[in-house]
C-alpha cells in the first residue's frame, strides 16, 4: 500500500514540474499535418488575397516558435486562399518602397538583444560597417518607415516576443500599446476575455483557453491603456512576480489603431504545444483578418480600472 502512495505521489510530483516546461521540438511533417488538420478554413469576410510580409529575424532571444508560426501563418493562407505569404529576415524589408507591397507586416518574435532593444540597429551593426552616429540615424529612419507605414493604412500583428523590436521608443511603444517590461517563469494560466462578444474573441466561446505560457508584464504605454483589450490574465493567479501589482488584471492581447492602420498584439504564446488548440489559431487568423482590414472590430479604447 505504501509503495502504492509513494508511487502516485511521484507522478503527481514530476507532472507538476513537467507541467510547467514545454520542450522545444522541430518542425516535422507530422506536425504540419496536425497543424493543418486544426487551422481554421473559412474567412469571416475575404474581399482580396492579401499580400502579408512576415519579417522573422531576431538578434536577441532566439524563439524556438519562429520556425513553427512561420509554418502555421503559410498554412492559414493555403487553406483560406485569403493571404500571400511572403517571409523575411532582411532589414531592407523595411524600406519604403518595399513596404508599400504589403497589407500587413507580421513581426514573428524579432527579438532586439538588450539593453537598447533596437532591432534596427543591430541588424545595422550586423551586417555592416557604419559608424554608431550612421546605425543610430538608419535605425530611425527604419523605425518611421514602419510607423508611417502603419499610419497612412497598412495592418501590424505582432506575435509574442516582437513587442520588443523598438521595446525603448517611446512613440514606437505609443503604436504597439505597450513594451515589454519582463516576464516569471513559464507557468499554466488560464487567459480569459475581456469581451466574449467582441468579434476577435469569439472562437473561445466565453471560456478562455488554459495552457503554459510566459505571462507578460509590460511598461511605458502599455499604462495609458490606449487600445482595445481582448485577453487577459490575473496577477494574483500567477506564481514569480517580481512585486505585487496595483491592477489584477494583466491584459495579454489588444487592437488598436495607429492614424488609418490597425496594430494586433497577441502574447500567447511561447510555445508551439498552444497551436494544438484549434480556437486559439482562429483567434490568430481573425487577427490577421482585423490588420488586413478583411474584419471590422470595434477598436476603441476601453476604459480599463
Amino acid at each position: 500500500m505504501k509503495k502504492t502512495i509513494y508511487t502516485l505521489l511521484f507522478f503527481l510530483f514530476t507532472g507538476s514540474i513537467f507541467a510547467q516546461s514545454q520542450k522545444d521540438f522541430p518542425v516535422t511533417e507530422e506536425w504540419l499535418e496536425k497543424i493543418e488538420s486544426l487551422a481554421p478554413s473559412d474567412t469571416r469576410i475575404q474581399a482580396s488575397v492579401k499580400k502579408v510580409l512576415v519579417f522573422s529575424q531576431h538578434t536577441g532571444f532566439y524563439h524556438w516558435t519562429i520556425p513553427h508560426n512561420d509554418e502555421l501563418l503559410k498554412i492559414m493562407a493555403k487553406k483560406t486562399g485569403a493571404f500571400e505569404i511572403t517571409i523575411a529576415r532582411d532589414i531592407d524589408s523595411f524600406d519604403k518602397k518595399n513596404l508599400k507591397q504589403y497589407d500587413a507586416v507580421i513581426l514573428n518574435n524579432s527579438n532586439p538583444s538588450g539593453p537598447d532593444r533596437d532591432l534596427f540597429a543591430d541588424l545595422l551593426k550586423k551586417n555592416s560597417s557604419y559608424d554608431e552616429a550612421t546605425i543610430a540615424e538608419l535605425s530611425a529612419q527604419y523605425e518611421n518607415n514602419l510607423m508611417e507605414y502603419v499610419a497612412k493604412g497598412g495592418g501590424l500583428m505582432i506575435l509574442h516576443g516582437a513587442i520588443t523590436v523598438q521595446n525603448n521608443s517611446e512613440k514606437f511603444s505609443a503604436m504597439v500599446g505597450g513594451s515589454f517590461d519582463y516576464h516569471p517563469k513559464q507557468q499554466e494560466m488560464h487567459v480569459k476575455e475581456v469581451d466574449s462578444n467582441h468579434p476577435l474573441v469569439q472562437a473561445f466561446e466565453g471560456n478562455g483557453f488554459t495552457h503554459i505560457d510566459e505571462p507578460y508584464f509590460f511598461k511605458n504605454a502599455y499604462f495609458d491603456y490606449n487600445f482595445r483589450p481582448l485577453l487577459y490574465i490575473e496577477a494574483d493567479q500567477l506564481e514569480g512576480k517580481r512585486a505585487e501589482v496595483s491592477n489584477n488584471t494583466i491584459y495579454v492581447a489588444w487592437i488598436k489603431k495607429h492614424g488609418k492602420g490597425r496594430v494586433f498584439y497577441t502574447s500567447p504564446s511561447h510555445n508551439a504545444q498552444s497551436m494544438d488548440n484549434p480556437e486559439l489559431l482562429q483567434f490568430f487568423l481573425d487577427g490577421m483578418q482585423y490588420v488586413v482590414g478583411d474584419l471590422k472590430a470595434d477598436d476603441s479604447p476601453m476604459e480599463v480600472n
